[in-house]
């Protein structure tokens, strides 16, 4: 029986646990007829993870959501998978090249390339300061894979699959020959990786982008407009009542009560 992977055709996260099926012999189908941005705002998704974001695979045993752990239980499947490292210490390896793959790569590919699509504000610093850091991590790659060729071992591990997916969208959309030219160790990982059999057979022909796309607007919503208020019906007019003086204690609770009444607000900082 097939496990259902809930995502685009596009994905490239949904790539990394399709991929990783290819090489463990795992049967892996995407869910028919998936549209993002309805699909994921089901309540049946919802169920399946309440952030509502996508990837997520249907198991036996219940949902699991996150692109990484999905491809870990999909290579996990199979018993003494080499996906995984063939010792500990190819293990613990592992692990540290998928969490690089995923922090110093994927997220400054994202922070480039989300604001540029109009997901986010864009602020040139801000793209400058992904670049610059992307390019630290690149270039930390690139002298690692100057006497290696795959991360971890001699043979394709779950760490090259989710490097390599993060990279592609890096490539496809944002990287010119221009660019990724400081990095040769890297274009040769890079494409060495995506013609592999079991890396075309889910990605396809992979072609470089030849310019990096233009900012887009983004899109915010439009306020809602206000209703017509009602013209006030001419009431007649009503004599001022005089009241009493207040007392001074009364007069000082509402100067001094007044910040208990209407508090200020903190500024918290927010984490993007």
């Amino acid at each position: 029986m097939a496990l259902i992977l809930h995502a685009g055709k596009t994905n490239k996260n949904a790539f990394k646990t399709l991929i990783a099926a290819e090489y463990s012999g795992v049967q892996v189908e995407l869910a028919q007829n998936f549209e993002m941005g309805v699909s994921n705002k089901t309540p049946e998704f919802i169920k399946m993870n309440p952030i509502g974001k996508v990837p997520v695979l249907e198991t036996p045993d219940g949902p699991i959501f996150e692109s990484n752990a999905i491809a870990r239980y999909v290579a996990r499947l199979k018993s003494d998978n080499p996906l995984c490292g063939s010792s500990l210490t190819e293990c613990a390896h592992v692990e540290q090249w998928i969490d690089f793959a995923s922090l110093e790569v994927d997220a400054n590919i994202l922070n480039w390339f989300r604001p540029r699509m109009g997901h986010t504000v864009y602020l040139p610093p801000a793209e400058e300061a992904a670049i610059s850091a992307l390019k630290r991590g690149l270039g930390a790659l690139n002298t690692y894979l100057a006497s290696n060729t795959y991360l971890v071992g001699h043979a394709v591990t779950l760490a090259d699959i989710i490097m390599t997916c993060n990279l592609y969208l890096g490539f496809t959309r944002l990287m010119t020959t221009s660019f990724t030219s400081e990095f040769p160790h890297v274009e040769r990982y890079f494409w060495t990786m995506v013609n592999q059999a079991n890396f075309s057979k889910i990605l396809g022909e992979v072609k470089q982008t030849e310019k990096v796309p233009p900012v887009q607007s983004t899109k915010q919503p439009s306020p809602p407009k206000e209703a017509a208020k009602p013209k006030p019906k001419d009431e007649p007019k009503k004599e001022a009542k005089k009241e009493p003086a207040k007392p001074k204690e009364e007069a000082a609770e509402l100067v001094l009560g007044g910040r208990d009444k209407f508090p200020g607000y903190s500024l918290l900082a927010q984490n993007g």
